[in-house]
């Protein structure tokens, strides 16, 4: 790890280490995230300005060999900034980015710890020997405890949104009690086979209590778990959104806005929430939860990072949204040269997924980075299950 020096903090305290510096531009009473011990109380707190930080002498720290690995380029100081993501600034600082909230330093100045905004500033720093990055406020001249709430839309997310945006709008999963009992298009008030956005359609299996709205979808690709043979769900593709406009037998509903042609047979079911919760953060799945890759988002043969995957895994199995998974290639094998067999391979790490939508039975991430050709069927697992 670089060595450091610290060349001034007010009041004629320098060259103290880290350790006091944390103390200097720290509010008096600190909490840890939930994995850690509180840590001691500060000093008084007292007017700071900001230091700079020279690789050229010693930092005396004493060394922990169970402390997350620190990346050698790892930023002393580092200003967020508009489309960074929570990801990515943690892979600035360690060798493996879902240890972020290991050296993450609960600041009791933000209401949600693990928000971080642009223009905040993050310092490395070391408390009791281990690495930590506490987030500086500069925006006053004393920092005395005080809470600052920002609009959460404004916080920086953990993954890029912008990769996930179009699959938002796309697939989702439904069981088929939930089809056996949904509303479906019958027909049209004209003549037609298929219809979009302003026609009328005829809805037949419509409850008494009805939804004003709901999603027109079509069934697509059936999820089978590959290790269990148990049936996960069916493909519902978003085909319309649709808007009732009088009960009865058949019921009569509106096409408010078309993604895909309406046919007859396509099923009703409730509408997604419009808002997706971003607000997450990285860490590891449970060590002994496995899965397979069952699909990938727009068809893909060969995945890459920052596609989507869906998972036989979902929240029945605990995973929550910014779990993170290994993946690894599954069904490999080698035609053995004198028997002619087929023999099966090791499997062979991939690289790394992180969760971040849920269903009760499969589970949606995103690739955060590969390492080998991924493909449908490579087995996940929790971090540190297979990994050499």
């Amino acid at each position: 790890m670089p060595k450091y020096i610290v060349s001034r903090c007010l009041h004629g305290i320098a060259g103290i280490g880290l350790l006091s510096l944390a103390g200097c531009a720290q509010t008096p009473e600190r909490t840890v995230s939930p994995a850690r011990a509180p840590a001691a109380e500060a000093p008084q707190s007292m007017p700071v300005e900001e230091t700079a930080l020279s690789p050229e002498t010693s930092l005396d720290a004493p060394a922990d060999d169970a402390a997350p690995a620190l990346r050698e380029e790892a930023p002393l100081r580092y200003v967020v900034k508009k489309g960074d993501t929570l990801w990515g600034i943690a892979n600035r600082y360690l060798l493996e980015p879902w240890q972020w909230p290991e050296i993450w330093y609960v600041n009791d100045q933000v209401r949600n710890p693990h928000q971080i905004f642009p223009g905040d500033v993050l310092t490395l720093v070391m408390r009791d020997g281990r690495p930590a990055i506490v987030r500086e406020d500069l925006s006053t001249e004393y920092l005395s405890p005080q809470i600052r709430e920002v609009p959460l839309d404004q916080a920086i997310p953990t993954i890029p949104l912008d990769v996930i945006r179009d699959f938002l709008r796309s697939s989702r999963v439904v069981s088929a009690e939930e089809l056996a009992r949904a509303p479906y298009v019958l027909g049209f008030a004209d003549p037609h086979l298929i219809e979009g956005a302003g026609a009328e359609v005829y809805v037949k299996n419509m409850p008494a209590d009805p939804l004003p709205s709901y999603d027109a979808v079509r069934i697509g690709q059936k999820f089978i778990d590959p290790d269990s043979g148990e049936m996960l769900g069916w493909e519902a593709v978003p085909v319309a959104g649709v808007d009732l406009r009088r009960l009865g037998k058949p019921a009569t509903a509106l096409i408010a806005h078309s993604y895909r042609e309406t046919r007859a047979g396509d099923r009703l079911i409730e509408p997604e929430p419009e808002a997706f919760a971003a607000d997450f953060y990285p860490r590891p799945a449970p060590a002994d939860l496995a899965g397979r890759i069952i699909s990938v988002f727009d068809g893909v043969s060969q995945i890459g990072q920052y596609q989507v995957v869906t998972l036989s895994r979902g929240s029945d199995s605990g995973l929550v949204p910014g779990h993170v998974l290994d993946i690894f290639q599954a069904g490999r094998t080698a035609r053995d040269p004198y028997s002619g067999r087929a023999e099966p391979l090791p499997e062979l790490y991939a690289g790394t997924i992180m969760v971040f939508k849920v269903d009760e039975r499969v589970s949606f991430a995103l690739v955060m980075n590969a390492q080998r050709e991924i493909h449908v069927l490579d087995r996940v697992r929790g971090l540190g299950n297979g990994r050499e």
